[in-house]
């Protein structure tokens, strides 16, 4: 296991007695962050949820923002950017973007947990330009060349 890496974390007006995210277990990846706000999404409808978070992500790492599978699998709630990406030099409020794919309205309290987040990190790429690429057993065949799921 390696050692934690420490992230600021400031608290905006709106999180005041709120729990800070944290790993449900110690085994964990991500850590559950929960809603700052009361709403409710419609069937089909997005909300950027409020955390009443800031933080200020090391050089070198980003925040991945997750759905919470539960949320996923019982109500069809779930982030539609997975995984979303928080980049180590953004400041404002951390916002978990959800969308409702169920039937029915989902409640979201304040203080209940919406997402994960997972710390991760980056390598950024250095363009290389070239005139041809190498040859690999796949080559060009994509969207499910490789065999569909009848194969598995």
């Amino acid at each position: 296991m390696t050692e934690p890496v420490a992230v600021a974390i400031k608290r905006l007006p709106h999180s005041d007695g709120l729990d800070l995210p944290r790993y449900a277990t110690s085994g964990a990846a991500g850590m559950d962050v929960v809603s700052a706000e009361d709403v409710t999404i419609a069937p089909g409808a997005r909300h950027a949820v409020a955390t009443g978070l800031a933080v200020a992500i090391p050089p070198g790492y980003e925040i991945q923002v997750r759905p919470r599978s539960g949320l996923a699998l019982k109500h069809g709630v779930t982030v539609p950017n997975t995984p979303g990406t928080i980049d180590s030099d953004y400041r404002g409020e951390l916002k978990v973007i959800l969308i409702n794919h169920g039937s029915e309205p989902f409640a979201i309290a304040r203080g209940d947990r919406v997402a994960q987040l997972v710390l991760a990190p980056v390598t950024q790429a250095a363009w290389r330009e070239v005139d041809e690429l190498d040859e690999t057993e796949r080559g060009s065949g994509g969207f499910g060349s490789t065999g569909g799921h009848s194969k598995l």
